[in-house]
Formats: structure tokens, C-alpha cells, sequence
């Protein structure tokens, strides 16, 4: 609980405005003094040289009021501040300043709310670390509990050995994919990737992409088809905008029914500087509020289970595609399905 106490701020404070005053009467003094003149003579007023008692006693009193009031005023927000520091450091990010600042509206203020704001994004991003490192320990956890009963069973019944090194091999695969795209994803959050290195053309790229997805579709009754332009050449990384498109449209493909067909709308906008495209699906689509939670790493669907894969496709889509300066969203399909927006910019940030 935080208790005030005066501190160095309230006195410095206090001592300014009482260094202020002193100055005040000296400089009145020597006015008198260096002119000669003297206020008006009254035996009964008592002086201090040629200043009355009464006034300058007054104004001391009012000074010492006015400097505590004002000391007090400035300084116990910042001690506020100093308290909320002091407990972030110790690791206790649920503290929030600002509902300690009363009905204050200053700059002061101001500085609460924004430590506030920066107390809950340390928060948000500690909780989605422990988060993180939960379902990375999950999902490397599986594949290695499925291959270690697979080398169980392969110990207890020799004429297994096909099915248990197939099994064994498939597991292996998962895992391999499942560090690749963590290592993807690392590098992408922490900076270590250069964004604008190459031109690309990204609509020879789409249609590469689908063409690949078309095939592989095909062999589960589906199919991928693509509306694009001629070309669109932008400096990028290749590699992560290729990534990024094809984890949207596999996704979309993974999702799809038996004989639907994925739909890849691709055109150019604002006279040539942006590449719009829309990837639709005739999938189960997603709950309303889970439109913009899909984008975080190892989110997965209720009722998605069945469908493999580790839900690390969609957040590394959408943070490559940001680091090139555009944006990824997701929105419902009219009939059903979902539909995935995503915006690439001609000219990658640098």
C-alpha cells in the first residue's frame, strides 16, 4: 500500500518559494534603502527597519500555506510514480498508476496514463511469452511421447517394424516443421530478418504458389483457383512473403470441404503502390470474437482437432507481412467460410 511522505522534490519546492519571498522583502528594502524614502511613519506599527512586522509576518505565514499546498501537490503524484516504478522492477506488472492520481489533469497525468498503458502492453507480452512457452512444450511433447511408444512397441513386437519406422518418420517430419516454423517466427519478432533485399515479382509468385496448392488439392477433391493481374514487382523478402502467402491459401485448403474450391482474388491498387488479395474459403470458418485471435501463435478452433497442424501458419502470415509495412485480417464469409486480407505495400519498410 503506498503511504506519502514528504521528500527531497517537497522540500526543494517548499525552499524556492521560501528563497522567492526573502527575495522579495530584500529587494523591498533595499528599494527603500537606496532611495531614501520610508513608508509613512505610525508609532504604533512595529518595523523591522523600514518594513512593518505585520506584512511581512503575513506574508511569510501565507507563503509557508501556499508552498506546503503547492510542495505537496507536485511532489505526491511523483512519488506515486516512484512507488509504481519500484514494484514494476520487482516484477508486479498488475500495478497501475493512474486511479492514484485522483481528479488531477495535468501533465503529470498524462505521464501515469502512458506508464499505465506501457505497464499493461509488459503485462500482455509476459502472459503471451509463459503462454508461448506452454504450447511449444505441448506440442514438442506430443510427437516425442508418439515416438517413443512407437520405439516401445517396436521393442516388444518385431514384426511392426514398418509400421513403427513410418510412424517414427512422420513424427520426426512434424517436428522438423514445427522448429522451422518456430525459428521463422523468432526471427521475424525479434528483427534479426531483412525485410527489403530483392524484387519480386509477388503475383508470379501467387500463381506459383497456387498452382502447387491446386495440385496437391486435387488429390482430396478440392481445388485452388487465382484472379490476379500481369505482374506486381516489389522490394521484399522474398522468401517470408512467399511463406506468408502460402500459409494463408494452404490453410484455407486444409480447412476447405470435399469438392469446394479455395479462391485467390488478387488486384492492384492505389495507382500501382499496394497488391490487395483475397484468399475465400468454403471452410467451417471461425467464431466471430476468434477473428483476430487466430493471428496468434498455436491459437487452434474449437473443433479444428482433427485437422493437423501446430496453428503457427496464420501469425507467422501476418507478422511478415507487417514488417513490410502492410497488413493481414480475417473476416467471415457470406455463406460460409472465411476470407483472409492481406495488403502488401510496393515498397517493403526499411
Amino acid at each position: 500500500m503506498f503511504k506519502w511522505k514528504p521528500g527531497r522534490l517537497f522540500w526543494k519546492l517548499l525552499l524556492a518559494l521560501w528563497i522567492s519571498m526573502i527575495l522579495t522583502i530584500t529587494g523591498a528594502a533595499t528599494y527603500f534603502h537606496l532611495t531614501g524614502m520610508t513608508p509613512p511613519e505610525d508609532a504604533r506599527i512595529a518595523r523591522i527597519g523600514v518594513l512593518p512586522i505585520v506584512p511581512l509576518v503575513s506574508a511569510g505565514i501565507a507563503i509557508l500555506i501556499t508552498g506546503l499546498a503547492l510542495a505537496w501537490y507536485l511532489s505526491r503524484p511523483l512519488q506515486h510514480l516512484h512507488w509504481a516504478l519500484h514494484r514494476m522492477a520487482e516484477g508486479r506488472l498488475d500495478t497501475r498508476v493512474q486511479p492514484l492520481m485522483g481528479n488531477r489533469s495535468d501533465e503529470i497525468v498524462d505521464l501515469a496514463h502512458d506508464f499505465d498503458r506501457m505497464a499493461t502492453q509488459l503485462q500482455q507480452l509476459t502472459e503471451s511469452r509463459s503462454i508461448l512457452l506452454h504450447d511449444i512444450s505441448h506440442e514438442l511433447r506430443s510427437p516425442l511421447t508418439r515416438i517413443q511408444a512407437a520405439i516401445g512397441l517396436l521393442r516388444q513386437d518385431s514384426t511392426q517394424t514398418d509400421a513403427m519406422i513410418s510412424r517414427i518418420e512422420r513424427e520426426s517430419e512434424r517436428l522438423d516443421a514445427l522448429i522451422e516454423e518456430l525459428l521463422t517466427l523468432h526471427r521475424i519478432e525479434s528483427g534479426s530478418v531483412e525485410v527489403a533485399h530483392e524484387r519480386v515479382d509477388v503475383v508470379e509468385l501467387l500463381h506459383a504458389i497456387a498452382e502447387d496448392a491446386d495440385f496437391e488439392a486435387r488429390a482430396s477433391s478440392r481445388s485452388v483457383a487465382i484472379d490476379a493481374p500481369d505482374r506486381f514487382i516489389s522490394n521484399v523478402n522474398g522468401e517470408l512473403i512467399y511463406r506468408a502467402f502460402e500459409n494463408v491459401i494452404r490453410n484455407a485448403v486444409k480447412f476447405s470441404p470435399e469438392g469446394a474450391t479455395v479462391e485467390i482474388h488478387a488486384r492492384v491498387t492505389g495507382h500501382g503502390r499496394a497488391l490487395e488479395t483475397l484468399v475465400r474459403d468454403r471452410g467451417p470458418g471461425v467464431p466471430p470474437d476468434m477473428l483476430k485471435a487466430i493471428f496468434q501463435p498455436f491459437t487452434r478452433v474449437e473443433g479444428s482437432e482433427p485437422i493437423r497442424g501446430v496453428g503457427l501458419g496464420l501469425a507467422i502470415a501476418q507478422r511478415a507481412i507487417e514488417m513490410h509495412g502492410g497488413r493481414v485480417n480475417a473476416a467471415l464469409r457470406e455463406g460460409g467460410g472465411l476470407e483472409v486480407f492481406l495488403v502488401l505495400p510496393l515498397e517493403g519498410k526499411d
